[in-house]
């Protein structure tokens, strides 16, 4: 499909995270694979992760229109085929405004539509498909239409876990930055369940590694802290069981067969975490500022969810099964079909 160019207008950040630059790129991944030439349109506020994972992929990145006007200046001079936009905070007006211009528009988005007016909406969420949206825009919705990257794809096993390791492999990570020091918190929880553990933890910055160095592990756990690597899928596929905030990650998760126990971390992650738990898909253990207080009722719950996680191989292979029966991998061939049909 040369000659086609695609726009993916998104951030990523320190506070804002990594989720809507990861689906970017997992589109982009299958664009690409088709002889579709993309670009990157935002801002990734200086995370190394982020910029080496558009940089290996040969993902250019220019800066970021923020107005109606200036984003369709950006779609006539680069001549862009179409224009992908994820953001909670761009100018609702830019897809209308650039659909007006003539070029084909998708908004990716969790629930809330912001008022947008593309032409196409994705909302890849569980049960998404079931909302009432008030808009008359084309959707595509649910797991059916998951993004995942091929680093994601490659190591979706054949068959549900039923690893039986003594002491189990626990991998702990909170986004691509942890904004909200969530690690040390849960970590604390993991320990406090005396269960022989070999755990490993991803520090999001400097001070979090610090916070986590200073946790001593009991009888039979070790801890092992590693910085944000773009080799996480892999240490996902090597875990018995993961524990992880609830967002776009949790796809992942699930596409990999993850024995999971999700906290929810700020309000926009809770619709998630409520219904991956409803349908028995990841264990869940709560709120993470419910779960500061060690003492409290729910970091007491927490721990006993933890504790069976660790101690109970038939509970991990139940959560691995059904887990990988929902995420089946080929979502993003999907969104990029129904968006291409569009540019023709």
């Amino acid at each position: 499909m040369s000659g086609i160019r695609i726009g993916i207008r998104c951030d990523a950040g320190p506070t804002t995270g990594v989720g809507h630059l990861v689906r970017g790129i997992a589109l982009a991944e299958e664009l690409t694979s088709r002889g579709v030439d993309v670009v990157f349109l935002g801002d990734v506020g200086g995370v190394g992760w982020a910029e080496r994972e558009l940089r290996e992929r040969d993902l250019p990145l220019l800066p970021g229109p923020d107005t109606p006007a200036d984003l369709v200046a950006a779609v006539r001079d680069l001549q862009l085929s179409g224009l992908v936009v994820d953001s909670y905070t761009l100018d609702p007006s830019c897809a209308g405004a650039v659909r007006a211009f003539g070029v084909p528009v998708l908004a990716i988005v969790d629930g809330d539509i912001r008022g947008q007016e593309p032409d196409l909406f994705l909302d890849q969420n569980l049960d998404a498909e079931l909302a009432d949206v008030p808009t008359s825009v084309p959707r595509l919705a649910g797991l059916n239409y998951v993004l995942l990257r091929d680093s994601v794809r490659r190591l979706r096993p054949e068959q549900p876990k039923s690893a039986h390791a003594v002491p189990p492999k626990l991998l702990a990570f909170f986004g691509g930055t942890d904004a909200f020091g969530a690690a040390p918190v849960v970590i604390r929880l993991v320990l406090a369940t005396g269960v022989p553990v070999d755990a490993t933890v991803v520090a999001g910055s400097e001070q979090l590694r610090k916070e986590l160095a200073q946790l001593t592990p009991g009888p039979g756990q070790e801890l092992r802290i590693i910085d944000p690597t773009d080799r996480l899928p892999e240490h996902i596929a090597a875990a018995d069981v993961v524990v992880s905030a609830s967002g776009t990650s949790t796809w992942e998760l699930l596409c990999l067969g993850a024995a999971a126990a999700m906290v929810w971390v700020v309000d926009n992650q809770w619709l998630g975490y409520e219904r991956v738990m409803a349908r028995g898909l990841t264990a869940g253990i709560g709120l993470l500022a419910d779960l500061a207080d060690s003492a409290s009722p729910a970091a007491d719950a927490a721990v006993v969810t933890l504790r069976e996680l660790l101690s109970t191989p038939r509970v991990r292979t139940e959560l691995s099964t059904r887990a990988m029966a929902v995420v089946d991998g080929r979502g993003r061939e999907r969104v990029a079909d129904a968006f291409l049909a569009l540019l023709r």
